[in-house]
């Protein structure tokens, strides 16, 4: 459902709230989402695409699935996964933070885990993209050694 709200033409569609699909979903439903955009998000060559998915996973991970999960069960997050992030290694924290979900069920500290990990995430992808047409443009405008005289 949110895959095809990301990649909609018509903008009644793509400019729904994510707060209105999110609430009437059980933690279940809310996960089995995440997974969908997760696995577009690794296969999309559609950069707003991409980047869109991981900021509905970031906003799903802070604001839509803690409210649903029992009170007092906080989780616990991975150390390696803490390195990763610290190290801005942020896809590999995700995949560790999702195998511990994937293992030990949704937690509040999980859910953290994965907001930060996916908003630095999108910030990565976007700074990566901005490197890369800089870098494009310079080499298709950079004197040749002929023109520097």
């Amino acid at each position: 459902m949110l895959v095809s709200i990301i990649t909609a033409e018509d903008s009644d569609t793509r400019d729904r709230p994510l707060a209105e699909i999110c609430t009437p979903l059980d933690p279940t439903a809310l996960l089995s989402e995440c997974a969908e955009l997760d696995s577009f998000r690794r296969s999309s060559d559609n950069l707003y695409h991409r980047v869109r998915a991981i900021f509905f996973l970031q906003a799903i991970y802070r604001f839509h699935l803690p409210e649903k999960l029992p009170a007092g069960d906080s989780g616990s997050i991975p150390f390696d996964g803490y390195e990763d992030l610290l190290g801005r290694r942020f896809e590999e924290a995700i995949d560790t933070f999702l195998a511990v979900q994937e293992k030990d069920g949704p937690s509040d500290g999980i859910s953290s885990a994965l907001a930060a990990a996916y908003h630095q995430l999108a910030f990565q992808t976007l700074a990566n993209q901005v490197r890369r047409s800089v870098c494009t443009c310079l080499l298709y405008t950079s004197p040749s050694p002929r023109d520097r005289g």
